[in-house]
């Protein structure tokens, strides 16, 4: 496998018809649409919010336009939609403290928000509706999904209560996997690292009617109270501002995911961590993506599903490899072929001094670094 990379705006290789892919890393224009449900009366104090907010999000890197629209059927209801040149400095900006402290103003008078993100696949229009450079970056053709959204939380604990958490989280009773008519939990996989809890779920339908339907489970609230003395960052989930920050905060996006046409049921399921070293997180997670892709069509790689969930420069891996993490090849395992790749985008270390995957190149080291501790991972009877 080649160690260079492509440029951050190469287009990532589109899967084929077999394949199932899906990627935040292919170059398109990102259209973002946000539904609003303001309340009742405070229409007025929401636009004002806005126009302030707008102001500052007019400066934000790869942000194009944006449009404010009010319902004309019901005066609660408005529409937010921004395009951006591509989704990676839109995720950079959403996924930051700086949007959190942007957005606040808005919650005193918002009762509810859903957020859609679409890459631009075709337009219409004029000749001169969009310049030459633009049509470019459309997709040339539509991915190929499976129905199935991921999405994870990461959060981390107190030092020394590792263990403790550990055993909580995995002693509960799974919650009802059917949510709706249309909605449903598939999978639910929970790893740690060291103090770093990762819960990566597998839904079909609506995500976040299933995230509302886990947060109303006894069984999971009784779990979620235990662990919060444990937690490094304190959250009240009987506060409702509370909980949104600590939920905003752990949220882990899925930005690259992809199915080999191959497959095996007996596959096991890993999650490897890599930090990433400051601002170089959204690479990292670039160029993992990159790896993933051209593994799939490689019949010598035991990896059989990929996704890459990435927040500032936490960078996680959920990969489900046949015959085992350690039974393949490392460096198609590790998603990185070069260890001084590695060594430089990371702060993993490999040895006492911090220094020796660029040294040594021991790629199996690197692995058990990386490697996660299952804690325990629940798929739904006909998932």
């Amino acid at each position: 496998m080649t160690t260079t990379s492509a440029p951050a705006s190469a287009p990532l290789r589109r899967q084929g018809s077999h394949r199932v892919s899906q990627s935040v890393f292919d170059g398109s224009r990102l259209r973002v649409v946000l539904l609003v449900d303001v309340y009742d009366g405070a229409q007025q104090q929401f636009l004002e919010a806005y126009e302030q907010l707008c102001n500052q999000v007019a400066s934000v890197p790869g942000h194009v336009s944006d449009q404010l629209c009010q319902s004309i059927e019901n005066p609660s209801q408005w529409l937010i939609t921004s395009e951006w040149e591509s989704a990676p400095p839109f995720l950079t900006w959403v996924n930051s403290e700086e949007h959190v402290r942007m957005v606040e103003p808005l919650h005193s008078c918002v009762r509810d928000t859903r957020s859609l993100r679409f890459h631009v696949v075709r337009e219409t229009g004029g000749p001169a509706a969009y310049a030459e450079s633009d049509k470019r970056s459309l997709q040339t053709a539509p991915r190929i999904g499976d129905g199935v959204i991921r999405h994870a939380l990461t959060f981390t604990v107190k030092p020394g209560s590792e263990a403790t958490v550990a055993g909580i989280l995995a002693d509960y009773a799974s919650p009802e996997p059917r949510v709706d008519d249309t909605t449903r939990l598939c999978r639910t996989s929970l790893f740690m690292h060291g103090n770093r809890v990762v819960r990566a779920i597998e839904v079909r339908g609506d995500l976040l009617a299933a995230l509302r339907h886990v947060a109303r489970q006894p069984e999971v609230r009784a779990v979620e109270e235990a662990i919060n003395p444990y937690l490094e960052q304190d959250r009240d989930l009987d506060d409702p501002e509370s909980a949104r920050i600590f939920f905003t905060r752990a949220a882990l996006p899925a930005v690259h995911h992809v199915t080999a046409e191959r497959d095996d049921p007996a596959a096991q399921r890993h999650a490897l961590y890599y930090p990433a070293r400051p601002g170089r997180g959204l690479r990292l997670a670039e160029l993992l993506a990159q790896r993933d892709e051209a593994a799939a069509d490689d019949p010598r790689s035991p990896v059989l599903r990929s996704t890459i969930f990435q927040r500032d420069d936490v960078v996680v891996r959920l990969i489900d490899v046949r015959g085992g993490l350690d039974a393949g090849d490392l460096a198609l395992s590790l998603g990185l072929s070069d260890p001084a790749q590695a060594a430089e985008l990371t702060t993993l270390p490999d040895g006492a001094d911090g220094a020796g995957t660029a040294k040594d190149g021991d790629l199996t080291r690197f692995l058990q670094r990386a490697r996660m501790e299952l804690v325990t991972d629940r798929r739904s009877p006909d998932a």
